[in-house]
């Protein structure tokens, strides 16, 4: 049983402690230290070293990634501690499958000891040990159980017309006599009805987003953050004048809502269950929808009307017969952006690929003020892309030396910096645990009062600092370690995704979004000897970007195939689709109809003159010189 010494190893023990709620003050919740108190009776009782404490208070026992929590596994995985113990085995989680996870594979295979001290289990205990999954399912079962009921409470306060959001939506705010009624902000209730006249007109979101935009009005996030919101500042830490630009996704979320014709919507997002954290949007059509709980700004009539037009605006897919296969793939180099697939402006073409563009779409959005086109052909692009996965595919089929070269170039300089960065993680540890040691130490020279509290605020202080800089470099030491051993598998997982690709003719979605990560596309060059080149960076899977490439812009004019001249018949390759002429021919049919124009307007003018001389001939008296 836990609590009887069954060994006399003396451990190095991690104490582990949690809380599913946080009790909304900055201190400690009561229930943490009573875990502390606890636990540190029982390991002083084993005569145990408590290397150190871990705590996470208001984390839910169904997920596993708390911080303290992950902070344990790596000191576990460092050699730090070989014993861990917490209150009762819910302390640990309530999800059975990953609490088993850990007792029997994790903790063993790092020969770590766990104890559970008020429900007797201890791993060294095997008879102990056939309960403890039961034990695992009645905690996830409670958690399931309070999950429901949860549920349940919020589902009957929605169904009553209750709004239950931490802060109004745009254009209202909460009754102060009752929070969870919507009363009307005269603030900015006209800037609601406004979106909505607009659309009733027939104007778009892009419309109605610049016609907003002009105005200078505050967007939802910074008038919330105005109204003493939490969590908005970040978006307009960089840029104030962000505070004033609308989103089209702001303006369509007002238009789609039925809060604005009184009605409260819910249950937008649903997650399959408790364990899932993922929670996909639904439809507006599928929302859930309670009429009437609050005054609307716009009328039910008018809400439905705008519905019927936003729906009969959307755009069918692959407009015009083009397949945009390098959808949320392809970005700006410069700002980011995804750049869209847009009509290049010009004559029919054969063949729909020739007649697209790709553009930055910042660019297309808020022009040169934010970033430049960046435009690629989309014919250049599918070019560019095929050639380079073909290069990689046949090199990984047939040259194995070319293949150990990129291996070794992708990862010679990882595995260096590894070793490097293993022995820092090595030192850092080994601070850490060298620190607790002073924190305890100087707590039981304080209470002994062998120093003074002045002299414990300054040495605690100091110690403190320096244990927070020492796991942030920790944090990001092991982050960096684990990038660099996922890139040398990477590598591997990648030559032998690629080879199943060589020879391909054509490119699909589904080639793309295998092998590519995502595209950056340069701004267009203009060399030194007037040629004019683009950089595109392709991002594979697993081992990222490998190369840039460099590629020689296609002219518009010459995507149409050759034809012959009217005049002389000499062929030629044409700059639009009427062309009629070759260049040499068309330079002297312009030429005549330049010399033809001219003569037309000289004889216009002449005519011109003789007609106004007239007019004055019988305007002036035979007599006027008398």
């Amino acid at each position: 049983m836990a609590g009887i010494r069954m060994e006399n190893k003396i451990y190095e023990v991690g104490m582990y402690c949690r809380l599913s709620k946080d009790d909304g003050t900055d201190n400690e919740s009561a229930s943490i230290a009573t875990q502390k108190s606890i636990l540190t009776d029982y390991v002083k009782k084993q005569g145990w070293h408590l290397a150190k404490t871990y705590v996470d208070d208001g984390y839910s026992g169904t997920n596993f990634q708390r911080p303290s929590f992950q902070n344990m596994i790596k000191d576990i995985e460092s050699g730090l501690i070989n014993c861990v113990i917490t209150k009762d085995l819910s302390r640990l989680g309530r999800n059975y499958l990953d609490c088993g996870l850990y007792l029997e594979v994790f903790f063993p295979e790092h020969n770590v000891r766990y104890i559970a001290v008020n429900d007797g289990v201890d791993t060294l205990n095997k008879s102990a040990m056939d309960i403890t999954p039961f034990r695992n399912i009645l905690n996830e079962m409670y958690s399931a159980d309070v999950s429901v009921k949860i549920k349940s409470a919020y589902r009957a306060r929605f169904q009553q017309g209750k709004f239950m959001g931490t802060t109004a939506p745009y254009g209202y705010v909460k009754d102060p006599a009752d929070h969870n009624h919507l009363l009307i902000d005269d603030k900015v209730a006209h800037v609601v009805r406004e979106i909505f006249d607009l659309a009733l007109a027939g104007n778009g979101i892009a419309k109605i987003r610049k016609h907003i935009n002009k105005q200078h009005i505050l967007r939802p996030a910074a008038y919330a953050a105005e109204q003493g919101a939490t969590g908005y500042e970040r978006y307009f830490e960089e840029n104030e004048e962000n505070r004033y630009i609308w989103s089209e996704n702001s303006v369509r979320g007002i238009l789609r809502s039925p809060i604005y014709a009184g009605n409260l919507a819910g249950y937008k997002r649903i997650a399959a269950n408790m364990k899932s954290k993922k929670r996909p949007s639904k439809l507006p059509e599928e929302w859930e929808v309670i009429p009437d709980t609050h005054e609307g700004i716009v009328t039910q009539e008018e809400f439905d009307t705008v519905q019927q037009l936003i729906t009969s605006r959307r755009l069918p897919e692959n407009k015009g017969g083009f397949e945009n296969i390098f959808a949320g793939v392809i970005k700006c180099a410069d700002c980011g952006y995804a750049m869209r697939a847009m009509s290049a402006n010009r004559r029919k073409r054969p063949d729909i690929i020739d007649c697209v563009q790709y553009s930055c779409n910042n660019y297309g959005r808020y022009g040169n003020i934010m970033c430049t086109a960046h435009s690629i052909e989309a014919r250049d692009l599918f070019n560019a892309v095929l050639t380079d996965i073909n290069r990689f595919a046949d090199m990984a089929v047939n040259d194995e030396k070319a293949v150990r070269a990129i291996e070794k170039r992708l990862t010679e300089t990882d595995q260096s910096k590894a070793k490097a960065l293993e022995k820092e993680q090595r030192k850092l540890n080994k601070r850490l645990a060298e620190l607790d040691r002073l924190f305890s130490s100087l707590y039981e020279d304080k209470v002994m009062e062998r120093i003074t509290e002045r002299n414990f605020e300054m040495m605690s202080g100091k110690y403190q600092k320096e244990q927070l800089e020492i796991e942030a470099r920790l944090k990001e030491v092991t982050e960096t370690l684990s990038d660099s051993y996922e890139k040398t598998q990477g590598v591997r997982d990648f030559l032998s995704l690629i080879r199943n690709y060589q020879g391909i003719k054509e490119l699909d979605a589904t080639i793309i979004n295998a092998l590519i990560d995502k595209i950056l596309v340069s701004e267009r060059e203009k060399l030194t000897d007037g040629m004019v080149r683009q950089e595109i960076k392709i991002y594979y899977k697993f081992i990222g970007f490998v190369g840039e490439l460099h590629i020689t812009p296609t002219k518009r004019w010459t995507a149409l195939k050759p034809k012959n001249c009217t005049v002389c018949g000499v062929e030629y390759v044409p700059r639009s689709g009427i062309s009629k002429y070759c260049p040499a021919c068309a330079k002297k049919i312009q030429r005549e109809k330049s010399n033809e124009s001219k003569r037309r307007s000289r004889e216009r003018n002449r005519q011109a003159c003789i007609e106004l001389s007239a007019k004055n001939d019988r305007l002036i008296p035979d007599n006027w010189w008398q």
